[in-house]
Order: C-alpha cells, then structure tokens, then sequence
C-alpha cells in the first residue's frame, strides 16, 4: 500500500522476568498506546513458553481502547477448532467495533502437536480446510463441510464479525510454497522477528512475483514486518540483554546479532526507513524488556520519524 503512511503497531507485554503483567498494567499499557498514536497493538501465539493466551488478551485490550486496531501475529490454526476459532474471532471484532487482524500459521515444528491431541500428519491439509472453513463460516447463512476432522451438516453460522467479509487475514510464512499461499490466500503477510533483514527482504520480492503472476494489486495487499527492537543511547548493554532474550526465548543467543534492532534513535529511524523503502507497509514494533519504557521513546523518537 504504498499510497499510505506507514502504519506502526506496538507488541503488547504477554510475559515478564518477574511473571505475567497485571491486569491494570495491561490496562494501562494499551490505553497509553493508544493514546500516544500507535496504529495497532499485537500479540502473538508462543507454545514454547508459558504466556497469557492471545485471544483472551486481545479481548481485554478491546474493552480498554476505542481506536488502535488489535492484531495477533500469527495464530497455530492447525492446532484449532475452526467452528470455535470463528465465534472466538468473530467475537473481538464484535467487542473491537471492527478492529480485529487475524494472522494465521502452520508453524515451523510438529513437535508440540500432541499436547492439543492433533496428528502431525498432514496438517498442511488441516491448516488450509481450516482456513476455508473459516471464511465459509463468517459468509454463509448455513455451512456444510466435511473432511477427517470436522463434520458440519447444514449448521447455522456463527456470530458475524463486524468486518465484512471478515478481519483482515495476515500469514506468516518465511520461504517456497509459503510465501505463494500468502500472497493466493490471504490479506497482508507480516515477516517474523527472527528473519534476518536480508533474508526478508528476498522474500518480499518473491511475494511481490506471486502477487502480479496472480494478477492481484500490489496495493491492495499490505506487507508487514516484526521488528524486535530496543532504543537506548547504550548500545552495547543492551545488545547483550537482547542476546540472553534470545537465548531465553529462541534458544540462539547469536540470533540477536542478525535481526535484533538495538541502538539510538536515529540509528533505528534509519534501519526502519530503509525497510519502508523496500515495501514495508506496517511495522510490528517488539520491545524485548523494559516495554512501557521503550513504549515512549519509541512514540517519541522514532514512529514520528516514518513518516
């Protein structure tokens, strides 16, 4: 969407050092975000640690705001109930007045499948009926629809969502066949924090290719990017409590030499504009500590810098 400014959302605090954010500091953080001009707050799905559950949070954070649109990047959708996930979303758009983005993902391990008592086999499947039969159940009047999983004869439709036909759908996806069903099937698509620029920005040429080989509008179709970032006028100290944040939650400490974004405001303004060049529609901001900090000097310093 290159006619638009570019639009910035801010990762709300899902766990801490010390545990959980409180509810009032929840409260508090998405009203000041609001408040301080973000166009979006974000959570995310994470199986590898124990965080507060992204769709409960986002509904929470619809209570508390009246504006900024309420984002989850990405949902596992294979590991779900379709006919319950579209109440569940139809619902916050509902709570939201219309402000709801749903990303969707496959993931990138089988490992965790049978903690939600869901066969590995053949979620490529699972994961694209379920993405159908989502849509079908925010559209139709009545639904019928039957694989291995699910078995849906003439059933009445959920809730609608506010959005019509239904909240934007962002995927996640990171390289091949991926990166063609986000641009063939969904609404936006958002690189994850831990692709390394380079590597991302590869992507987004070949998402572009598969956008025009399927004759879709490059405007129409938004590009997103999660930054995981820490402004400070001391770089190096914060560039090793972003490796032990990586370490701790990617299990790379290395990795935050490639992708993390550490450093002054200028320094982040320059790296983030270059991207913006490149394509990049919304950013994801992502404090890794120190968030309601870095929630001001990001409204400060930076986000008025994009422009």
């Amino acid at each position: 969407m290159d006619d638009m400014s570019t639009r910035v959302g801010l990762a709300v605090p899902q766990v801490t050092a010390d545990g959980s954010p409180s509810a009032a500091e929840l409260a508090a953080f998405a009203r000041r975000a609001e408040e301080a001009g973000f166009d979006g707050l974000w959570v995310c799905e994470l199986t590898s640690a124990p965080i507060l559950d992204p769709l409960n949070l986002l509904a929470y954070a619809a209570a508390g705001t009246t504006r900024v649109r309420l984002g989850v990047a990405v949902l596992l959708t294979p590991l779900r109930v379709p006919y319950q996930l579209a109440g569940e979303l139809a619902t916050i758009d509902r709570l939201s007045e219309g402000r709801l983005d749903v990303g969707v993902g496959l993931g990138g391990g089988t490992g965790i499948y049978p903690r939600y008592g869901v066969p590995a086999e053949r979620r490529l499947r699972r994961y694209l009926d379920g993405l159908e039969l989502l849509r079908r159940l925010w559209t139709e009047e009545r639904v019928t629809f039957r694989n291995e999983w699910w078995q849906l004869d003439d059933v009445p439709a959920v809730v609608r969502p506010v959005q019509w036909p239904h909240p934007p759908l962002w995927f996640g996806a990171r390289r091949g066949r991926a990166l063609r069903r986000a641009a063939e099937l969904g609404d936006a698509w958002i690189g994850s924090g831990s692709t390394p620029p380079t590597e991302f920005l590869e992507a987004l040429t070949t998402v572009r290719d598969h956008l025009d080989a399927l004759g879709r509008e490059r405007a129409a179709f938004t590009i997103g990017k999660r930054m995981y970032i820490h402004v400070t006028d001391d770089p190096g100290s914060a560039r090793e409590r972003a490796r032990s944040w990586f370490a701790a939650n990617y299990g790379n400490a290395d990795l935050a030499d490639r992708v993390a974004l550490v450093g002054e405001p200028e320094h982040c303004v320059t790296e983030l504009r270059g991207l913006r060049r490149a394509g990049v529609d919304m950013f994801l901001l992502n404090p890794m500590f120190e968030e309601r900090d870095q929630l001001e000097l990001l409204a400060a310093d930076v986000v008025p810098q994009l422009g």
